[in-house]
């Protein structure tokens, strides 16, 4: 009885990297990586040939040396005598700055305009249709000028609010809206052992904490659904886990607030929020709004009309139908393209030196250049900034999309 026995297996030959289906792939892949790595050693030493030629080498070493600019809006201290990496820093900061509230009030604003342009009533839909197609058609930088322009025009210099004839008040008796900027209450800790950064580290620490007991509070409440049926009632539980070891931590630090109070020429104390920095802000933040309402009305009327009827069946209000079946189901639409417009809104903030805002393109990628004559040294730290915050930018958010997406079973 004859048995049956697999085939010789074929010896691998060079030539199977072409002719064979299995190997012809990675074959000319490996071939694309080897031209695209020799493309650029070719530019490379073309580019160290021409800096030795002009007697000229790449050095980071100009970063240690002091700045000698001032710099009027800044997150941490900052001197004249100061280092250009400690510039460069004091820029990357305030970019981060207008990035994430430009991007917060942004989503909001888009949110709302992308649902109000559904709406029935036609008013509210034609205004929302006419801010969308205004915004989205004009340049960002004109945007950014107009803004400026009307914020230094329409709101009163801080001499309007001497005096007992001043034509201008301070709202609340706490904040203070000017052609210079916003002065509003400062917050700080007058315990010992909370002095400094260290008071807000604890509270960055309590919100951590927080937010993860109503996580696993939120999955106690589905898990309990899933087994009886009925979901408890948590909201004043999660009301409790944030707020209350909050306030505890408050009054034991001592929190107080500092006002901004006008002294001679100027306002002093509290925060201040220069006029350069609210009018970029705004700025980008309405007109990425404009691109994210549009996304936010497509990810929308994706969504199938059944499951809005369905729901209008159980009984359901049309703001709950709205927060409970068609948004969620609509983010998988949305997602994708907000990301775009978070990074468009993130690279648009270098236009922030057209309003006098000292960003990283303005302290690194401007002043720091000029000073040392580092041209492609500066750009590509610039390079390297833009290129981290994008990265993560899409990162975080892609870790958001998958966790929405819809899962099978």
């Amino acid at each position: 009885m004859a048995s049956i026995t697999d085939p010789p297996s074929e010896s691998f030959k060079l030539s199977q990297l072409l002719s064979d289906t299995r190997y012809r792939s990675y074959t000319f892949q490996f071939i694309a990586l080897i031209a695209l790595i020799a493309a650029f050693a070719y530019l490379l030493s073309n580019l160290f040939q021409n800096l030795a030629a002009a007697g000229l080498d790449i050095s980071f070493g100009f970063l240690s040396e002091p700045a000698g600019y001032d710099i009027n809006q800044r997150l941490i201290e900052y001197t004249s005598q100061s280092t250009h990496w400690r510039a460069a820093v004091v820029g990357v900061l305030n970019t981060l700055l207008v990035a994430v509230v430009g991007c917060f009030f942004a989503t909001i604003i888009g949110v709302l305009v992308g649902v109000l342009r559904l709406s029935n009533n036609w008013i509210v839909s034609r205004l929302m249709s006419v801010y969308v197609e205004i915004f989205r058609n004009v340049p960002v930088l004109i945007w950014i000028l107009i803004i400026m322009a009307v914020f230094v025009s329409v709101l009163p210099q801080p001499r309007d609010f001497r005096g007992e004839d001043a034509s201008a008040s301070m709202f609340l008796d706490m904040f203070a809206f000017t052609g210079r900027g916003f002065y509003l209450p400062r917050p700080y800790f007058t315990a010992e052992f909370a002095a400094g950064a260290t008071g807000w580290l604890i509270v960055l620490a309590l919100l951590v904490g927080s937010f993860f007991g109503a996580r696993a509070l939120s999955k106690w409440a589905t898990d309990t659904q899933e087994r009886t049926g009925d979901r408890p009632t948590t909201w004043y539980l999660t009301l409790a886990i944030w707020f209350v070891p909050l306030i505890i931590a408050m009054f034991v630090m001592g929190l107080a607030w500092e006002m901004p109070e006008l002294k001679g020429f100027n306002f002093k104390g509290g925060i201040f929020a220069r006029n350069s920095f609210i009018a970029l802000t705004f700025a980008l933040a309405i007109y990425t709004a404009a691109f994210i309402a549009e996304n936010v009305r497509a990810g929308i009327l994706a969504v199938s009309k059944g499951q809005t009827e369905a729901a209008a069946s159980l009984g359901l209000r049309p703001n709950r139908i709205m927060s409970l079946v068609v948004l969620p189901q609509a983010l998988r639409v949305i997602i994708p393209p907000l990301i775009s417009q978070y990074l468009n809104l993130t690279k648009n903030s270098s236009l922030a030196i057209a309003v006098g805002y000292m960003d990283v393109t303005g302290t690194l990628g401007g002043i720091t250049l000029n000073q040392t004559g580092r041209a492609i040294e500066a750009v590509l730290l610039l390079m390297l900034f833009y290129l981290t915050i994008s990265l993560t930018i899409s990162l975080l958010m892609n870790v958001y999309n998958n966790s929405i997406k819809l899962k099978e079973r």
